[in-house]
């Protein structure tokens, strides 16, 4: 189902985090926490922008951000797409790929917040930090009914907890959200997580556990703010969960489906045979790439016409 040229590259993300366990269990006490995420910044931002799109940095309300606009605008609608990297690595540099992908497709305009990671802080600032820069762009003005929200693996999970957030503080809903390999359930108990290991590239499951107690800090892995399969999701959006079917992450995903099917939100699950985590990245070399991303820039065109009814 991979080409080489994916399998490569999906290999070359995997070694770009490498030095990450020895720096933060101490045994590497030389190498700045810096360094690593540069290196991780870089690999992703080899998944290339299209043509006709343009990047500036914003400030959400405090939290640093990422606005991408298509040379093309052809609606008011606005995409606030939360990156990945466990909470611990990312930022909005290295996913001008996806970011610019969204914002072409769509037509519409992109913000990308860039919250504060782990270790230096841990949960919930993560979420505390995406929660505001949602606030922010309803103190803009936006109505909440032309925004969608799209995230993959941690910022799969937030996808779902901003919702949650944002409904607890009383705001406005986004038209849905589109989770992509969401890291769910910190708990890490669906059987995915033992007989997808080997299959899946990118992801051990000590290694998530590794980074979800780095996360977590004090906090519990079943809190729903950490976990949304725990969260009371009632009242929410409609969502879509997109998930690889060689994730360990597979059999989670699929619970946080279904519970917020049990709780009347409207949701769609896919399950991709043969797909990795965030396989979307992967536009320029994997056709189940491009088919994804269409397939979610569909859902979230529906979500947005229903809000607009």
């Amino acid at each position: 189902m991979l080409n080489q040229q994916t399998k490569q590259a999906v290999k070359e993300w995997s070694e770009s985090l490498a030095g990450l366990g020895p720096i933060l269990t101490g045994e590497d006490t030389v190498t700045p926490m810096s360094e690593v995420r540069d290196a991780y910044t870089r690999m992703l931002a080899k998944n290339p922008a299209p043509s006709g799109v343009s990047f500036i940095e914003v400030d959400m309300g405090g939290v640093p951000g990422t606005l991408v606009t298509p040379d093309n605008l052809e609606t008011d609608a606005i995409v606030m797409y939360i990156h990945g990297g466990a909470y611990i690595v990312g930022e909005p540099a290295g996913y001008h790929g996806i970011g610019g992908n969204y914002a072409s497709m769509l037509g519409a305009r992109v913000y990308m917040p860039d919250y504060r990671l782990a270790p230096e802080y841990p949960f919930p600032t993560p979420v505390t930090d995406t929660v505001r820069a949602y606030e922010w762009l309803i103190e803009q003005g936006f109505d909440a009914s032309k925004i969608v929200l799209a995230g993959e693996s941690a910022g799969g999970a937030m996808v779902v907890t901003v919702m949650v957030a944002a409904r607890n503080k009383g705001l406005p809903l986004p038209a849905g959200g589109v989770s992509i390999s969401p890291w769910a359930n910190l708990e890490h108990t669906g059987v995915s997580m033992t007989n997808r290991e080997g299959l899946d590239p990118l992801n051990t499951k000590a290694g998530l556990d590794f980074l979800a107690r780095t996360f977590l800090g004090d906090a519990l892995p079943n809190h729903p703010m950490a976990s949304p399969v725990f969260a009371d999701v009632t009242g929410l959006p409609p969502v879509l969960v997109q998930i690889g079917e060689n994730e360990l992450m597979l059999s989670d995903a699929m619970r946080l489906a279904t519970h917020l099917g049990d709780n009347r939100v409207r949701v769609n699950l896919e399950v991709w045979p043969g797909m990795f985590h965030a396989w979307h990245f992967f536009s320029t070399l994997q056709p189940e790439a491009v088919q994804a991303l269409e397939s979610s820039v569909v859902f979230m065109k529906q979500a947005l016409r229903d809000a607009a009814k």
